[in-house]
């Protein structure tokens, strides 16, 4: 049976007003975090989580019960927030193509500067699920920041905040090749900016919540893995425990040196 209702195009009934919801990669970590909770309490925002789920890293399964805490007490806490925070969609990395084009692209970046093997099979990641505007949460202080700066241009997101990405003037860099599928809301603070972000809007616990180390010990950070370091060296050593930091001091002065002429003689090893 035919309706003889009849709506006109610029009717609010013809139009879909509802704002579309903003893909994030979550780890469980501080930036990421963050990132959540701005768009889920200060913007009101409906929200696409996804994981991706690499069986390497020691620290997995803390990421997926820190992502489910914070979720858990943000449903709880925050009513509106049932119905914006999506369920989190989880990949494996074991599953993800391999793509030669990606690969290339990070060797030559690589050859500038060095970045981490993620940064291949995410944009890998993106270009299968054909996800072309998911937020990374690159911030000031992080290598990929330093190496994308002269490259990005700024942006409204949603109406509703300034984000960047790479501008597609720079197609023909191996940088737009790894980095096209993403945009940068953190691009332009760090993480004290956050800390103090965080403290104003009343979010500190949530961000307590939050999960960094990638070789737990114990149930606690290692201090030893690079995420350790970084986390000191931003301002934020108190997030790894005082008897642990004896071994970021080792770390950074023996291990850490050593890293850049190891990689540059498996770099001549593979091209020989």
């Amino acid at each position: 049976m035919q309706s003889d209702m009849h709506v006109e195009a610029d009717s609010p009934l013809f139009r879909d007003s509802s704002p579309r919801a903003v893909a994030v990669l979550w780890t469980g970590g501080w930036d990421s975090t963050f990132q959540v909770l701005r768009l889920l309490l200060k913007h009101r925002l409906p929200v696409v989580p996804y994981y991706l789920e690499d069986a390497t890293r020691a620290s997995t399964a803390v990421e997926l019960a820190t992502i489910q805490a914070i979720s858990d007490a943000l449903r709880r806490e925050h009513e509106h927030v049932r119905g914006l925070l999506r369920p989190l969609r989880r990949f494996l990395v074991a599953d993800i193509p391999r793509d030669p084009a990606m690969q290339q692209a990070l060797r030559e970046v690589r050859r500038r500067s060095y970045i981490g093997d993620q940064y291949a099979w995410l944009p890998a990641f993106c270009k299968r699920q054909r996800l072309d505007d998911i937020e990374l949460s690159v911030h000031v202080d992080d290598k990929v920041q330093a190496l994308l700066s002269s490259m990005v241009s700024d942006f409204q997101q949603a109406g509703c905040y300034r984000s960047y990405r790479v501008d597609a003037r720079h197609a023909d860099r191996p940088e737009y090749a790894l980095f096209r599928y993403f945009s940068f809301p953190l691009f332009a603070i760090d993480k004290r900016a956050m800390q103090d972000e965080a403290a104003r809007e009343g979010w500190s616990d949530y961000m307590h919540m939050t999960w960094f180390c990638h070789r737990p010990w114990r149930g606690q950070p290692c201090g030893a893995c690079a995420p350790c370091v970084y986390a000191i060296e931003e301002g934020m050593a108190w997030r790894v425990p005082r008897q642990r930091r004896a071994l970021t001091w080792l770390y950074r002065k023996f291990a850490l040196p050593l890293k850049p002429p190891l990689r540059a003689a498996l770099a001549t090893m593979r091209r020989s």
